[in-house]
């Protein structure tokens, strides 16, 4: 059975680490596929299995760790980053020392390695990531360590700190219960009622990070695949009820300019606000705003007519204009604006994501070419 879904949403850039790190699911899936097989050598199989996966962990943290060195990060970054990856060697083998114990082991371990590492890689190794690519820009190593630390959002530092404060409860609980081995008899209830709780902590804690893994850590809206799978489901709604279903494609307009007039932290912020503004001009909760990619956002609109969709796109062309943040490099306007284009109807089948995206798009390449600042509706939906 397949645990952990690779995917791209989990990628660094850094090619060494990117292998390492697929290498690490695939032995995490083998694991949990050895803890179903039938007994007789299943014991020796896990044993064996668990014996490779932590050797290559070993190995991987000592490469990424000689990586920050040759790198020049920030020594602050680098004591962290170690000793994240010393607690979860001594948590693991605590856990697998006392697995026995588990009600579920393989939902319990297994569900624990690949919670850790999606957290590690969406946050300290994305971290990493991007102060390596300041570094190599020439940005020194103290710089990047602080730049890093100050664009992240307050949200998303605050949910990583969360889970990671949490897995170091977790670790420190399991180390006590492991010490507390000593008059089985007698503690059995309380051990019990324990690792429950410890259980259920962890169950909340993927909860979270599953969470964190559907939203885009600048604009705070639903990212790229979280966005593929809600459309799919929408389109799929639509064509079993007969209803109509809207989409919007919204580009701001002349961004690659803005980012070389005033600078990629400023074009941060651009996009920030303009996400905002689409968000606000949503007015049900239904309707999901996400970032489809780069400066481009995507809306999708549930039970909506042609009309209704119109309304919708007029309202975000409107609200972000209405910003007024100064653009001097635009063709179009002396501030930020934005490009829609707009499609509704029934689908006609029940995966019609990619053709309506198409129409979308087509609508949007329409809105560019007869002067940006607009909406336009595709022709036919």
């Amino acid at each position: 059975m397949e645990t952990f879904v690779w995917d791209q949403n989990l990628l660094t850039g850094l090619p060494l680490v990117d292998q390492q790190h697929h290498a690490l699911v695939d032995l995490f899936n083998e694991l949990s596929s050895s803890f179903f097989l039938a007994e007789g050598n299943r014991e020796v199989v896990l044993a064996d299995t668990f014996r490779r996966l932590e050797a290559y962990t070993r190995e991987h943290f000592s490469d990424e760790e000689a990586l920050m060195h040759s790198e020049g990060v920030d020594a602050r970054h680098i004591a962290v980053h170690h000793a994240l990856h010393e607690q979860f060697v001594a948590q693991v083998n605590t856990m697998w020392g006392r697995r026995s114990d588990m009600g579920d082991p393989a939902e319990t371990f297994v569900g624990f390695l690949t919670a850790w590492l999606g957290l590690h890689i969406l946050g300290i190794d994305q971290s990493l990531a991007h102060q390596i690519n300041l570094i190599r820009q020439g940005v020194a190593p103290a710089d990047a360590f602080e730049r890093e630390g100050a664009a992240q959002d307050h949200g998303t530092q605050a949910l990583i700190k969360m889970i990671g404060n949490l897995y170091h409860v977790l670790s420190r609980q399991n180390a006590d219960l492991a010490r507390a081995n000593l008059h089985l008899e007698d503690r059995v209830a309380q051990r019990t009622a324990e690792l429950a709780q410890t259980n259920e902590e962890l169950k909340l804690a993927n909860v979270r990070l599953e969470a964190f893994s559907r939203t885009d850590g600048l604009l705070q809206l639903a990212n790229r695949a979280y966005f593929d799978t809600r459309l799919a489901e929408a389109c799929a709604t639509a064509f079993r009820r007969e209803q109509p279903l809207g989409l919007l494609m919204i580009d701001v307009d002349y961004f690659k300019r803005y980012n070389d007039s005033y600078g990629h932290q400023a074009g941060d912020a651009c996009l920030q606000a303009v996400a905002a503004a689409v968000q606000g001009a949503m007015l049900r909760a239904s309707d999901l705003v996400a970032r489809y990619g780069g400066e481009e956002l995507a809306v999708i609109l549930p039970d909506t007519d042609a009309a209704g969709t119109a309304a919708v796109a007029a309202r975000v062309v409107a609200a972000v204009a209405a910003l007024g943040l100064a653009h001097k490099a635009s063709g179009v306007a002396t501030h930020v604006s934005v490009s829609v284009g707009a499609v509704s109807g029934i689908p006609a089948q029940r995966d019609a994501s990619a053709p309506l995206v198409a129409q979308a798009d087509a609508a949007l390449y329409r809105a560019k070419e007869q002067g940006r600042n607009r909406w336009v509706m595709a022709e036919s939906a």
